[in-house]
């Protein structure tokens, strides 16, 4: 069949332009919305959000080119290719269609990143593709059972609960067989983790080896075995490489990448992707002076690392600090104490009053202005800071001191009170 003909007489041709509009006006504020500035593997897992769509509408493209095989009994007459060799280029058109698809999420969330001249993470993407092809051959081998008018909307339906629903079940593992999950990639400190990558490729090929040899073999009882068979071990093996994962399929990305500066203390180490670091390295040692001054300790190294060394504080900014005037607030973020295994579980933790003014108090002692911290932490932390920045400074890390003592056991009670200390 010549490319022109093929193209015109395939049902994707007429879905593709109403899969581009889907894309750009149904997703694409859930494509841009989450999206880390700058960087290139968190725009590829945004647009990863767009495959339960795309592979929706593969599968249903696919089914009703299947029934339409199957209902102008193109494999009950003679034939010089086989039922692969017939199906590949019926299919060709469908996959195309996904791909182009997925390549305008990608474009959609890479403009939204505002992400530099680069290439995107061709691992995110594989297991996207694959994830197509899985479906868009189950949806064949659906169009070649039933009529194309159950086939097609049948094949929608369950590529879309397959694939979409099980990124909000419980059993984390289970979304990463099937593609979910990798929409949460990426802070700009973290990178994908290739377990969850793997899981995806390892049960998509093991789906589509399946669906190859159906289709070859016809429904016969071997082939519909060796399918099971196939599926069953893809599954297994997926399982392996996924179990151990969390809710996110991330990872510590490599500290190889952090920019470090020491000519001047404290050391200030930054990711790439960080706009006008000169302004951001600046604004983070004025904010470790006034803290300093104030009597807090603070360690020779600022890191943007997600877990900083044992002589480090961590940075907790984003790419766009300097033009949003938070790296004051990032320094100060870095001390705040880790709350204990009581806050956590839900057991009494009668210093939990002190964690909001003693951020507040740092901030603000970092220099972020007071209307700022009022408007994160609340009006009456911000004015107990405040109250607490007019004391003399002895008395001021003495009141931080006992608080942050205070917020790391489980049954001693916030000293709030500014009387108690104050000569």
């Amino acid at each position: 069949m010549l490319l022109r003909t093929l193209v015109r007489s395939s049902s994707a041709s007429v879905l593709l332009p109403l899969l581009v509009g889907f894309v750009l006006l149904a997703l694409g504020d859930d494509l841009s919305a989450w999206v880390t500035p700058h960087y290139w593997p968190s725009a590829t897992g945004s647009a990863a959000f767009a495959q339960p769509f795309v592979s929706a509408a593969c599968a249903a493209a696919a089914a009703w080119e299947g029934a339409r095989l199957t209902k102008g009994r193109v494999f009950e007459q003679a034939s010089v290719r086989g039922p692969v060799g017939i199906t590949i280029p019926v299919l060709a058109p469908v996959l195309a269609m996904g791909v182009a698809g997925v390549l305008v999420a990608l474009f959609t969330s890479a403009v939204a990143a505002d992400v530099p001249l680069g290439l995107p993470h061709f691992g995110i993407l594989a297991a996207i593709v694959a994830m197509l092809v899985a479906n868009t051959l189950v949806g064949y081998i659906i169009g070649r059972v039933l009529p194309g008018v159950l086939a097609a909307p049948l094949a929608l339906i369950g590529s879309f609960f397959v694939t979409a629903y099980p990124a909000s079940w419980s059993v984390f593992w289970l979304r990463y067989l099937v593609g979910g999950g990798l929409s949460g990639c990426c802070s700009v400190d973290t990178s994908v983790d290739s377990r969850a990558l793997a899981a995806t490729i390892i049960f998509a090929a093991a789906v589509s080896a399946a669906a190859l040899t159906l289709i070859y073999y016809r429904g016969r009882a071997v082939p519909l075995c060796m399918a099971a068979v196939l599926v069953g071990t893809g599954f297994g093996i997926a399982w392996s490489v996924a179990r151990d994962l969390g809710p996110e399929p991330v990872q510590e990305r490599a500290t190889a990448g952090l920019i470090c500066d020491s000519t001047s203390q404290p050391e200030v180490c930054l990711w790439p992707e960080v706009e006008d670091p000169e302004t951001v390295r600046r604004e983070a040692r004025a904010a470790a002076t006034r803290l300093t001054r104030a009597g807090v300790k603070l360690p020779q190294t600022l890191t943007m690392a997600a877990r900083p060394g044992p002589d480090a504080l961590k940075l907790g900014i984003g790419p766009t600090a300097a033009r949003e005037g938070a790296v004051a607030g990032g320094v100060a973020s870095g001390l705040l104490p880790e709350p204990p295994p009581c806050a956590l579980d839900g057991a009494p933790y009668p210093a939990a009053p002190a964690a909001g003014p003693i951020a507040a108090w740092l901030y603000v002692t970092a220099g972020v202005p007071a209307e700022t911290v009022a408007g994160r932490f609340g009006p009456q932390e911000g004015a107990l800071a405040q109250r607490v920045t007019k004391l003399p400074a002895d008395e001021q890390l003495a009141w931080y001191e006992r608080n942050r003592k205070a917020l790391g056991s489980c049954n001693t009670p916030a000293p709030l009170s500014i009387a108690g200390i104050t000569k």
